[in-house]
């Protein structure tokens, strides 16, 4: 995902006016013509009464705005956010009052937490109930606000214009996120002169800070200085498009480069200073070398609990550079020696001159000795078993391999979604999108109908557990009406397998409520027109696979794997990032 940021000019007024013919229209136009000035082109949402008046002018646009009908909101949601991850622009997504609002807080949260810029507009009652508990009210606003970068509601329909682009430009500046615009119903038939104009800066919001020189130089030195750095790349290297100056810095100070599970397309797979994931189920080279470190440059990441494990054991050795463009992330878990508030390719791009060429290959070293160890015991046993059940790990190795380096991958959230993260070989050109802040079952379907949407020239991919698959199952209507071309892969385990492993490991195998008994899914996606194939023997893996792939429409393959394998490596909870457990023998 590409940012967009228009940095703010003291002194300008608060908007920039573009050529724009007024024109009497109704709030619900005015929205339409706010939206099209803004670039969209698709919208995801579902109808209902409050909202009824933007849907039927929505009609007199279906040259410029797309509609795409969703089976339930919480789908909309997700889908808006994938589509803005993919096209690099702010998501759109519709829906009417009540309980259509409060079915988006779990997509909106998602998107907050990840960073994702999408505008949500909602419609209210009239504005003169508001208040009274009407059918169909609720506050969405309050509710919301925790996990919306803005929100604002709408009573005139003279305000929408201007609310629409202050909600436009929030949302995509700086550290981008999600905004809600909630609209009376009155507002909406209200008439009005529209007039638009595009908003560039807004009084005491400053999205992107003055890079500070001082901070330039002295990161430079640290680098230069350092013995053991390690480069922690995270999911806003690759919203301010700084992947070229990460691999720059990589390759000129001989620096490793280890990624959070969203920064995972930051940085290829087979560059040979990847050093891999970090975190909880992360690879065991970057996880036990952070603490062997001697300085951190922590680029686009906010410090998750599931990339740190235990504060106070980590990385003890290394002093710390913070790069975020966020103020608020800087010493909010880690204390940064240097704290360098700014856009991450800003930053880099200054960074860069000032660095010395060094190879660093001692310290690359310790990174490919620990490889082999987590290859050896970890890493062959799960991608090529030769015999017994399919794993996870070796359904998306095999995967990976056909489609090559041009496929848009989006995975729900659960054990596959760790298999995915470390099994897939991503390159400079891949995409991931996932649910990572939030860890959203149910986010893989939507998102990759989203997904889809938003490119044409690429395959997109879509692995699924059985679990999170059943929980926005509806949306395969919605791939069926459009044609959405989607490859789905289900790896069905028959469990809530993240949830069983943890019963396992932790509760003494007691295995409370996460067994799961499933339909035919073959015939479940045979309901909704969709082609489908079950597989169950490692011989037909690479055949299905390459059905599936070589399919023109959407496709579901049905892999069924092994029901008690665990994903590891795996930090356990407490433990410092360099206490691993690399095997684990699972119980039946």
């Amino acid at each position: 995902m590409k940012k967009n940021n228009t940095p703010g000019v003291p002194g300008k007024t608060e908007s920039e006016v573009l050529p724009s013919s007024p024109a009497e229209v109704t709030g619900a136009e005015a929205l339409l013509k706010s939206l099209v000035e803004e670039g969209v082109d698709t919208i995801f949402g579902y109808p209902g009464g409050a909202i009824m008046p933007v849907y039927d002018k929505l009609l007199d646009y279906t040259g410029s705005l797309r509609h795409i009908l969703t089976r339930h909101e919480q789908g909309a949601a997700h889908s808006a956010q994938a589509y803005a991850m993919v096209t690099g622009k702010p998501g759109v997504c519709f829906a009417t009052s009540g309980p259509g609002a409060t079915n988006l807080v779990t997509g909106i949260a998602n998107a907050y937490l990840d960073s994702v810029p999408v505008v949500f507009i909602t419609a209210q009652v009239t504005s003169a109930l508001i208040g009274t508990d009407a059918f169909q009210e609720t506050d969405i606003l309050g509710i919301s606000m925790p996990v919306t970068k803005w929100n604002a509601q709408v009573k005139r329909a003279a305000e929408i214009p201007d609310t629409i682009a202050r909600a436009f430009y929030i949302a995509r500046t700086g550290r981008p996120g999600p905004v809600l615009v909630d609209i009376s119903k009155d507002a909406q038939v209200e008439t009005m002169t529209f007039r638009y104009s595009k908003c560039t800066y807004i009084r005491s919001y400053n999205p992107v800070n003055p890079l500070i020189s001082r901070d330039i130089e002295s990161a430079a030195v640290m680098i230069n200085h350092a013995e053991r750095p390690l480069i922690l790349a995270g999911h806003g290297v690759i919203i301010s498009d700084a992947v070229k100056e990460l691999k720059m810095l990589a390759e000129k100070g001989g620096i490793p480069v280890a990624v959070t599970l969203l920064g995972i397309p930051a940085f290829s797979h087979e560059h040979r200073l990847f050093a891999g994931m970090l975190g909880m189920h992360g690879n065991y080279a970057p996880n036990v070398l952070t603490n062997r470190a001697d300085l951190i440059i922590a680029a686009g990441m906010r410090f998750d609990d599931r990339v740190t494990g235990n504060l106070k054991k980590y990385a003890p050795q290394a002093r710390v550079i913070h790069i975020e463009i966020d103020r608020a992330e800087i010493d909010k878990n880690v204390r940064a020696d240097l704290g360098i508030n700014g856009d991450v390719r800003e930053v880099l791009t200054a960074i860069l001159p000032n660095i010395r060429e060094r190879k660093r290959e001692e310290w690359i070293r310790e990174f490919r000795i620990l490889d082999r160890t987590e290859h050896e015991k970890v890493i062959k046993p799960e991608t090529d078993p030769g015999r017994g059940e399919l794993n996870m790990g070796e359904v998306v190795r095999v995967i990976s391999e056909l489609a090559g380096n041009d496929a848009v991958v989006v995975t729900d959230v659960g054990q596959h979604q760790m298999a995915v993260a470390r099994y897939y070989r991503f390159t400079d050109s891949n995409t991931l999108i996932t649910s990572g802040g939030m860890g959203t079952m149910g986010f893989g379907l939507p998102a990759s109908l989203g997904a889809a949407t938003g490119t044409a020239s690429r395959k997109v991919i879509a692995f699924i557990g059985d679990g999170g698959f059943q929980m926005t199952v509806q949306e395969l209507g919605t791939i069926m009406q459009y044609r959405i071309p989607v490859k789905i892969v289900l790896l069905n385990n028959s469990f809530l397998g993240m949830v069983r492993q943890w019963q396992e490991m932790f509760f003494n195998s007691r295995y409370a409520s996460t067994e799961m008994v499933n339909p035919d899914f073959t015939a479940l996606a045979s309901a909704y027109g969709i082609p489908a194939r079950k597989i169950c023997e490692r011989a037909e893996l690479k055949e299905a696979a390459a059905e599936m792939l070589g399919s023109e429409g959407p496709f579901i393959l049905v892999a069924e794997v092994s029901r008690t394998a665990n994903i590891l490596p795996m930090v356990e909870p407490g433990a410092s990032v360099s206490e691993v457990t690399l095997t684990y023998n699972s119980k039946p």
